[in-house]
């Protein structure tokens, strides 16, 4: 179940109950607390690396995958929390719905008074389009060897939790379509996801059965609140956490971007990416715009950026691992399970279409003369 709050606009405020409003401000001051805390993390490290503070014992024994892959081989790494950022091209092709602005079809406001661009757009999205990747299942693989603690995705289409993961596994922080909810503060009825996806795909604007209100899936909007589970579970996680890998991100959002300065100063950072990001700048650091990251420096003892796709990183980072054929061979085999699935699927819905519509069938054959009935 998602944990997904929604904040709106004045326009709807009239409607919010007191419980509703104590809530929110609990979860702003989870936000400003957690923003606070990731500001004087970085304060705090920059002095200490700038200034030269303290000495910093080296982590790893060398600075690329193949370090990585002998300190998890060490037995040193016991959980990772694993980080994935949505993929790009989202905004791409919007122009046919006439937005205002590209990023409007993901604007709370926007959506409830035109939905249609976000449904039109949820039918190429939606979940089931297309199947898990390698850096799915390589997660997956974590969690089975007891390695994974948890994995923060950025990631809306819940390709996790078809690969394997499970609701303690995940942090959905831009929320997820397994779960939606009426938009109603006074109703917030849950839908499954078949519900949803029935309602997508049969052209119909989904509205509550209870209120008629719009139903929206619970991913996060602009204009919305990043699930509470997602504030309190960094508070935990992250100083227990002995290997963070980040993939596929340019860490510039927050407050996502600053989760990398929340592990201590002993924990390897891996970066597998198409280019290296989250760097250490103290201006933009100051600003939020991400950073922390030492690749290069003479001062660089922990962090590591394997330039790739995330599905060539994981490949070659299980090679050295010797997991590769371990895990080529649970893609093949899930992705074989996913296409048989999908074809029982549309074997039924074309079973049943055929039913509806009258389709005439052929008889069967008569064979009761060339047959011996055994009594």
């Amino acid at each position: 179940m998602s944990d997904t709050s929604e904040f709106t606009e004045k326009e709807e405020k009239e409607d919010i109950t007191p419980e509703e409003e104590q809530g929110n401000q609990s979860e702003d001051s989870s936000e400003d607390e957690a923003s606070g805390a990731t500001e004087m993390d970085f304060l705090r490290n920059l002095f200490s690396s700038t200034l030269g503070l303290g000495s910093v014992e080296k982590v790893l024994d060398e600075l690329n995958l193949e370090g990585l892959a002998r300190y998890i081989q060490s037995g040193k790494s016991a959980g990772i929390p694993d980080f994935r950022s949505p993929g790009t091209g989202l905004y791409a092709n919007l122009q046919k719905y006439n937005l205002p602005y590209p990023e409007a079809i993901f604007q709370i406001d926007y959506f409830k008074k035109h939905p249609e661009p976000f449904f039109a757009l949820a039918r190429e999205l939606y979940p089931g389009q297309f199947k898990p990747t390698v850096c799915h299942y390589f997660m997956k693989m974590l969690k089975d060897k007891g390695l994974l603690r948890r994995c923060y995705s950025q990631n809306i289409d819940t390709l996790e939790r078809v690969a394997g993961l499970e609701g303690d596994d995940l942090i959905e922080a831009h929320g997820t379509f397994f779960t939606s909810h009426c938009v109603s503060f006074s109703c917030r009825k849950e839908y499954n996801l078949e519900w949803m996806k029935e309602k997508i795909f049969s052209d119909d604007i989904p509205k509550c059965d209870k209120c008629s209100s719009l139903v929206k899936p619970d991913i996060v909007f602009f204009g919305e609140s990043l699930p509470v589970r997602f504030f309190t579970s960094m508070k935990m996680d992250f100083p227990q956490c002995d290997l963070l890998i980040i993939m596929g991100t340019s860490l510039q959002v927050q407050p996502f971007a600053g989760l990398v300065g929340r592990v201590s100063k002993s924990c390897p950072r891996l970066l597998i990416n198409m280019e290296k990001a989250g760097q250490a700048d103290p201006f933009f650091g100051v600003l939020d715009f991400g950073g922390g990251m030492d690749f290069d420096s003479e001062k660089a003892y922990r962090d590591v950026a394997h330039i790739s796709t995330c599905d060539e990183g994981c490949l070659a980072l299980a090679d050295l691992l010797g997991w590769k054929g371990e895990l080529e061979e649970l893609v093949n085999s899930e992705h074989s399970r996913i296409e048989a699935e999908d074809q029982q699927e549309k074997a039924s819905g074309a079973a049943g279409a055929a039913a509806e519509t009258g389709t005439p069938r052929s008889a069967p054959e008569d064979k009761t003369t060339d047959q011996q009935t055994n009594d």
